[in-house]
């Protein structure tokens, strides 16, 4: 048993992962962009993640581009059994690193080969479609998906693709693509200052649907708070550590994929399954969403 464990596990499609993962984001250079400084201690890190019993990883062909992916595969494959390796597809980078729409069949049906081939596997675990939206927040934006999620589908039935999941989503694009097809998971901006989607959290635990939220500690602005410091110092944790165990006793469907470069800080995250956090402390910190 590792301390992973005791966060115990959920369904991801048909494969059962534990609750805490890892996020591949940072393994590329400033801004996603470029390759790592140091690519050795990219790859000590997702080796030391499997080892301490992580058995889901969140990437992208865009985060790079293509560098996170081959490094994923130097370091771990040929792949544990029980790793699932989930990424996402629906934007592309230009000359320049910025992040630009691609959601044409023709754009989608390359971007799952290049996951493919640079990934070193036959068929993705799991392909989230990521809806790039107005630019403003995380993006969201109404509008309909069943364009570029009929070519996800597609490649599902050419067995490309073993299930399918959304990313940057509202509740009535998801139910749009549940529609057209089974849904696993959802990935959207939510940690303790984003609680935009309390509701759709609940809604996906009734329904069995894994959400995951993108940028669990802030992403490329770390949470701050005086409540999160204050319990932090009253647990002997880090505030950070106290953010994902918030996440991890929000709701049950919840998985995490916080990301680091550093094995240090990968361990320090992997800690926060370990934590409780008391009803007093939850209700302090729940303040932080409201506020």
């Amino acid at each position: 048993m590792t301390m992973l464990d005791k966060a115990g596990t959920f369904t991801l499609g048909d494969r059962t992962v534990r609750r805490m993962g890892y996020g591949a984001m940072q393994l590329a250079g400033p801004g996603v962009f470029g390759p790592p400084r140091d690519r050795e201690a990219a790859v000590a890190v997702l080796r030391a993640a499997v080892e301490a019993g992580v058995n889901h990883i969140d990437t992208s062909d865009f985060y790079g581009p293509h560098v996170t992916n081959q490094i994923i595969r130097d370091a771990l494959h040929p792949y544990a059994d029980d790793l699932v390796i989930v990424t996402k597809i629906g934007a592309r980078r230009d000359g320049t690193g910025a992040w630009l729409p691609a959601i044409s069949a023709t754009e989608l049906t390359s971007a799952v080969q290049d996951n493919l081939r640079n990934l070193g596997l036959e068929a993705m675990d799991v392909v989230n479609l990521r809806v790039m939206g107005s630019g403003d927040g995380d993006g969201r934006s109404e509008g309909s998906i069943a364009e570029p999620l009929s070519t996800l589908t597609g490649l599902k039935e050419q067995g490309l693709v073993r299930h399918i999941g959304l990313s940057a989503v509202t509740p009535t694009q998801i139910a749009e693509a549940r529609a057209m097809t089974e849904i696993v998971c959802v990935q959207n901006l939510y940690n303790l200052a984003h609680r935009e989607d309390d509701a759709m959290v609940a809604d996906l635990a009734e329904a069995g649907i894994a959400y995951v939220p993108y940028f669990p500690l802030g992403g490329f602005t770390p949470l701050q708070s005086d409540a999160l410091s204050e319990v932090a110092v009253e647990l002997g944790a880090t505030p950070m550590q106290v953010a994902l165990a918030w996440l991890l006793q929000r709701s049950p469907n919840l998985l995490l994929i916080p990301g680091t470069s550093s094995v240090a800080h990968l361990t320090e995250n992997l800690k926060a399954a370990d934590l409780v956090l008391p009803e007093a402390a939850v209700a302090q910190l729940d303040q932080i969403g409201a506020s």
